[in-house]
């Protein structure tokens, strides 16, 4: 028995192994239904280590059955284990071809979103360059989670691409959707803890175009990124972003835009408290 929550132990991952291989041999001798009946046994479960751990598994199949076709009907099936399951398969299939990932992406980003999120997370630290060609065409979608899940993960290139992650961001700084400037704000803070002189630069520019609701997301993104260094755990790490911080409310509060002024003394007074 394979329990329904948490990671596997060894034991569980011997049952499973044997439960793989009995479908491998009824795909062999063309016994399809057997075969999804038996994907169903394992898949249908609320254990996402289960569901990635099967679609693992699936993925390694290489005999002449049509597991191809039965998990692409699972992407549409009814219960989300199955959906998820099929997701992971073909995601392990085709781990060196990421642009057939991205495509399948497109059809599971609403109907399979936590696995979805995890595949785009990783596909920014395995395949960064097909995420970036694909992801500006997300964030342009009239989906708001299409949108979102755009962003999910880039936060894997902010210290080698973090010119790229403002520009990305900066098209999507006026969106209307919750779930999209949750994102922004978090992708941001990844990337201030690490470029702290390229993302202050931005910001500014940002003010200096934007209008009052635009001031307010930059403010609480602020927020958070300054009450990440004074934790005590990130104090050692924070030397250079509160240099920089500084610096830069020095030559906000000097500015001639009274927005960019405002937000110097607020960004000034979070500093006191480092």
């Amino acid at each position: 028995m394979i329990k329904e929550m948490g990671r596997l132990k060894l034991d569980e991952f011997k049952l499973m192994d044997a439960h793989v291989d009995k479908i491998f041999k009824n795909l062999d001798k063309g016994k399809s239904d057997l075969a999804t009946k038996q994907i169903f046994e394992l898949g249908n479960t609320a254990n996402y280590f289960v569901r990635e751990e099967l679609g693992k598994r699936l993925a390694l199949y290489e005999g002449s059955g049509n597991l191809d076709e039965i998990c692409s009907e699972l992407l549409e099936h009814r219960l989300y284990g199955l959906r998820a399951t099929a997701l992971f398969y073909f995601y392990f299939k085709h781990a060196h071809n990421p642009e057939v990932m991205v495509k399948t992406l497109e059809k599971t980003f609403a109907s399979v979103p936590w696995e979805s999120e995890t595949i785009c997370f990783e596909m920014w630290k395995t395949a960064p360059e097909v995420m970036k060609d694909y992801m500006p065409l997300w964030a342009g979608s009239d989906n708001e989670k299409k949108r979102a899940m755009s962003l999910h993960g880039m936060e894997s290139i902010a210290a080698k691409n973090p010119q790229y992650i403002l520009a990305f961001i900066s098209k999507l700084l006026d969106d209307e959707s919750e779930e999209v400037q949750k994102k922004i704000s978090h992708i941001l803070t990844q990337v201030g803890r690490q470029r702290p002189l390229q993302t202050y630069a931005s910001i500014k520019r940002w003010l200096l175009e934007g209008d009052e609701n635009r001031a307010r997301t930059i403010w609480q993104t602020l927020r958070k990124l300054t009450s990440l260094f004074t934790q005590r755990n990130m104090k050692d790490k924070a030397p250079e972003f509160i240099t920089v911080s500084k610096r830069v409310v020095q030559e906000w509060k000097a500015d001639s835009n009274p927005s960019v002024v405002q937000m110097g003394n607020r960004l000034n007074q979070l500093l006191k408290n480092t």
